[in-house]
């Protein structure tokens, strides 16, 4: 196969799931610096974003809920438990929306005097009821692909309470920069949940680590911490482990 008709492949691969450098040189059975002058050229022409390891669609559209929910569920369940222990002596908690907030909501349901506040329906649907969790739902303008709200209404309801510690998840997440989210209106949301909390803690699969999907950022100027799984490599580690504002938790693989 040619080189440009790699390339073309490579495009179509994209706008089904990331892919990284190993799996497409395995795929094609060339070396892996010639993938990385493909994606680089690829990227060039703005069809792709590099990802550390990898690349990912410029152009494809986002997942749905659904989508997310087939995505990385051990990962994102041994996350969640990490997530846990670090509500203990929480009063009041901040939980994003989507499916790795979605976790940590099924395992907040079994704690007793905690105050939640989401804009993430599918933790609305998991914590409602629930004795013990009082609630509060952060209203504003639906995200049919999250299941989440955003806006000036969601923001107006942060910009009034204060939180022991926000939870968050993401497109992407950069050592240096931040977080990285499809919409203005994510980020500007997410950087107001960060600075009505007291503790910070980002909750994403290895596959995120170093990702850069969009072009809106939720930045971090005081310290926070991620929690990962234990498949993320040391090389992905290694530029969060050297921000002095980042503290690494790596999340213990199930069973």
């Amino acid at each position: 196969m040619s080189g440009e008709g790699r390339r073309q492949e490579i495009r179509g691969l994209l706008q089904v799931r990331p892919l990284s450098v190993t799996e497409l040189a395995e795929r094609y059975d060339v070396s892996e610096s010639t993938i990385r002058r493909d994606l680089t050229r690829l990227s060039e022409s703005g069809e792709i974003v590099r990802t550390y390891g990898g690349a990912l669609s410029s152009g494809g559209e986002e997942q749905t809920l659904l989508e997310r929910e087939s995505v990385a569920r051990a990962e994102k369940s041994s996350i969640a438990r990490a997530a846990e222990a670090h509500v203990k002596g929480c009063r009041l908690v901040l939980l994003d929306a989507g499916t790795t907030a979605g976790s940590l909501a099924s395992r907040l349901a079994t704690h007793h005097q905690l105050t939640v506040a989401t804009p993430g329906l599918t933790s609305v649907g998991i914590l409602a009821g629930v004795p013990g969790i009082e609630l509060i739902v952060l209203g504003g303008a639906v995200r049919p692909t999250s299941l989440g709200m955003i806006g000036p209404l969601a923001e107006s309801a942060v910009a009034r309470l204060t939180a022991d510690a926000v939870f968050l998840g993401a497109d992407g997440v950069v050592a240096g920069r931040g977080i990285c989210e499809a919409q203005p209106e994510q980020a500007s949301l997410k950087q107001l949940m960060v600075e009505r909390s007291r503790d910070a803690y980002v909750l994403v699969h290895a596959e995120k680590l170093g990702r850069e999907s969009s072009h809106w950022w939720t930045t971090f100027t005081r310290p926070w911490t991620l929690i990962t799984d234990a498949s993320a490599t040391e090389a992905q580690l290694a530029p969060f482990r050297a921000d002095p504002l980042c503290t690494v938790e790596l999340a213990p693989a199930a069973g």
